[in-house]
């Protein structure tokens, strides 16, 4: 019977593959997304798991008192309070590794993009201004000779620099701390690796450390040959900086799978033809999102049948 199946907690929209994978094995109720869960004492309390794909908060996990797992729609787990959910034994899992290959994939492609303004010219060709007006006009830019330095390197970061590595760009990168098992330079500081680029590319997640951590000073540093890519999180950009850095040339150009306050794109950022602007689609295709949403079912099932997880976050109670 249904109320013998563990209930698992869907708040606001989900992957329709991860319903699907839920279908005759737990019971699924769904709430408004909101500051705290909008659900009736009984529901409340029968709620052991949430698959989300967005945020789950404090007041979220304090307002499910029998909830013991909460399975991420994504890698990137920011919209998870999952400190608080460990200082409850909550345990938070999140979907690594399926989608690293796609987001390198993207990120190679909108650096391609941006630097050669492939888009511009396959407009110009749409528009019949090739035949009416002559070739299109050379692009500024070039990867011929550059230095590349990757703000993370993480899986995905790695993976980016691998296909870096075939255009014969110098590769950096700076984190928290020096990776000995790299052979990539590695810098001390943000500011230090954008002064010593000309491109780079941001990979971290979105933390109260990296939030507006991409701000003038440091477009400043990357300086007005140098272009800007963002494959990560919105927050950690100052778009007004970007904004004002593009206006005077201080950067030579952008592109960006991500915006601070999605879907909201800054006006502004559309007028320029040195920008490249995608709509968060760097694991955007169906065998990636497929694989993502399998990963958060098995997570809630694996836990449910066998008391295991696959991809435990690092602040989580227990090990996959």
């Amino acid at each position: 019977m249904s109320d013998q199946k563990p209930v698992v907690l869907v708040p606001g929209k989900i992957h329709p593959r991860v319903l699907e994978r839920f279908q005759g094995k737990v019971e699924v109720v769904t709430a408004p997304v909101g500051a705290k869960p909008a659900l009736s004492a009984e529901v409340t309390e029968r709620v052991r798991a949430v698959a989300v794909s967005g945020s789950v908060n404090a007041a979220w996990i304090d307002g499910l008192p029998n909830l013991e797992i909460i399975s991420n729609f994504g890698v990137g787990y920011d919209g998870v309070d999952a400190k608080h959910a460990a200082k409850r034994g909550i345990i938070v899992t999140n979907t690594p590794d399926v989608l690293n290959d796609e987001v390198a994939d993207t990120t190679i492609a909108l650096l391609i993009n941006t630097v050669r303004r492939l888009y511009q010219a396959e407009t110009y060709l749409r528009d019949g201004k090739w035949v009416k007006e002559g070739p299109f006009a050379l692009s500024p830019f070039s990867l011929r000779g550059r230095k590349v330095g990757l703000f993370g390197m993480g899986r995905i970061g790695q993976e980016i620099a691998k296909r870096l590595e075939p255009f014969k760009v110098e590769i950096g990168y700076h984190t928290r701390s020096k990776r000995d098992e790299l052979s990539y330079t590695y810098y001390a500081s943000l500011k230090e690796m954008a002064s010593a680029v000309d491109i780079l590319i941001c990979i971290v997640p979105g933390t109260p450390e990296t939030h507006k951590a991409i701000n003038g000073e440091i477009f400043s540093a990357l300086g007005s040959n140098g272009v800007f890519i963002n494959v990560g999180r919105g927050s950690s950009v100052d778009e007004d900086a970007l904004i004002k850095a593009l206006e005077d040339g201080t950067l030579g150009g952008a592109g960006l799978d991500v915006f601070y306050s999605e879907p909201n794109v800054p006006e502004a950022l559309l007028t320029f033809d040195n920008v490249s602007l995608l709509p968060h689609v760097a694991s955007a295709s169906v065998p990636t999102r497929n694989a993502m949403a399998d990963l958060v079912a098995d997570n809630i099932l694996g836990w449910f049948a066998e008391r295991k997880v696959l991809t435990p976050v690092p602040e989580t109670p227990v090990k996959g």
